[in-house]
């Protein structure tokens, strides 16, 4: 792990977390709720040698927080402060790593609430050894030939906390052989700094919002082998120019908090998504049935996909995506894209607001962010491409978006800038 100015081994790395692990309480679970990705591995490493579930709440605000305390009663939080306390400043050489049964329910993630309220998820070592191995393998898949034989080092935009970030900035380092860097940058310079600061081959892990901010900032890069995306859909076309841009191969992975990382695709250049070894996706009517056999038990997801005959899948939309107006049917992804491909808009979001209770037809509404446009020039605009009956009322301009840290857009966070 590059810390600081430093890189952490794995003897120091573990001394540290057993270090930790002696001085925290005698508890079943711990929110982990370390904003440095150094010591949000270390605290996951000492709950693990302390056999404690490691707790991801889906935001820090103090709300959020307090609501999934309740709902694990012994538990404790864990921050940067306490971590810091526990820091040995001569680590010594300690290498052993904690044997963790293969059934151990080591983490419990929610989801981000962007489809209503945050559900808790139990995952498992095993499952998260089997579903890194996955990730790592398709990692070194798209790596160069010259890069074979040295561990690739990591630099992620995407907090821990989030299972994305779970997977890609804490589990890799632990099961997949990867080092990684312990900042979080979000702003281009940032980014660019950090990846300076690691050796070859590099792979950046971001998200659509990130990746865009980074291309259209003009910043440099130190020559990345792979940059890497998920929590929301890459469009194509800002796939390509990444790659135009950067000389990077774009690998975009698909998954859930609910399943992990289960397909990918090299977005630049395929629109079908390629399952992991042992997935099997099965369309019903509320979605699509999911199974793998590091899986607990079948998952349902409301994404809509078209299982191709070589295995290969497209996703068509989610069912909760789906809205009906006026006896028609329509998108609100696909209205989204449209509101951004008017001239002048940088993002948008369009969504359903709670029913009235008064037995009417709901309609629907945006957020829409577009610092030289008026709200009856964006509907004109609009008006031209889409039926009527989804014509967003009232369609509002923002300064920004209500995304979190990962560029998602949670349900409570629409619904409060609309009441505002």
């Amino acid at each position: 792990m590059r810390r600081r100015d430093a890189t952490l081994d794995a003897g120091n790395f573990f001394a540290h977390a057993a270090a930790l692990a002696a001085r925290l309480p005698d508890r079943p679970a711990a929110l982990n709720l370390c904003e440095r990705r150094d010591n949000f591995l270390i605290a996951f490493a000492a709950m693990l040698i302390r056999n404690q579930t490691c707790v991801l709440p889906p935001s820090r605000v103090p709300a959020i927080v307090a609501e999934v305390m309740a709902e694990h009663p012994g538990g404790y939080k864990v921050d940067d402060a306490l971590v810091d306390d526990a820091w040995v400043v001569h680590a010594g050489e300690q290498t052993l790593v904690p044997h963790v049964p293969a059934d151990r329910i080591v983490v419990i993630g929610y989801t981000s609430g962007s489809t209503g309220r945050p559900r808790a998820n139990r995952k498992t070592w095993g499952g998260f050894a089997a579903s890194t191995a996955l990730n790592a393998s398709r990692l070194r898949e798209v790596l160069p030939v010259a890069a074979e034989g040295c561990p690739p080092w990591i630099v992620a935009t995407v907090p821990s906390q989030h299972m994305y970030g779970m997977e890609l900035s804490v589990l890799m380092p632990l099961l997949g052989g990867m080092g990684i860097h312990s900042a979080h940058p979000l702003y281009p310079a940032d980014i660019a700094a950090a990846l300076a600061e690691v050796p070859a081959p590099r792979i950046l892990v971001s998200t659509p919002v990130h990746l865009r901010a980074l291309l259209e900032s003009g910043v440099d890069l130190p020559d990345v082998q792979a940059v890497v995306s998920a929590t929301a859909p890459l469009p194509a076309e800002l796939a390509q120019a990444i790659k135009r841009r950067f000389g990077a191969v774009l690998l975009e992975f698909f998954g859930s908090t609910e399943t992990c990382v289960i397909a990918s695709r090299r977005t630049a250049t395929e629109d079908a998504w390629r399952p992991y070894p042992g997935v099997t996706l099965q369309p019903v009517g509320e979605g699509t049935r999911v199974d793998a056999p590091w899986f607990e038990s079948a998952m349902l997801l409301q994404d809509i996909v078209e299982v191709r005959t070589d295995g290969t899948f497209t996703v068509r939309g989610r069912n909760a995506d789906m809205v009906e107006v006026a006896g028609k049917r329509a998108s609100l992804a696909d209205l989204a894209r449209r509101l951004m491909a008017i001239p002048g808009v940088t993002d948008a979001v369009v969504f359903q607001p709670d029913d009235t209770g008064r037995g009417t037809v709901r309609r629907l509404a945006a957020l829409v962010v577009a610092n030289e446009l008026t709200e009856p020039a964006i509907l004109a605009q609009l008006a031209l491409a889409v039926d009527p009956a989804f014509l967003p009322r009232p369609l509002l301009l923002v300064p920004r978006l209500p995304r979190n840290d990962v560029g998602k857009l949670p349900r409570a966070a629409l619904l409060a800038a609309l009441q505002r």
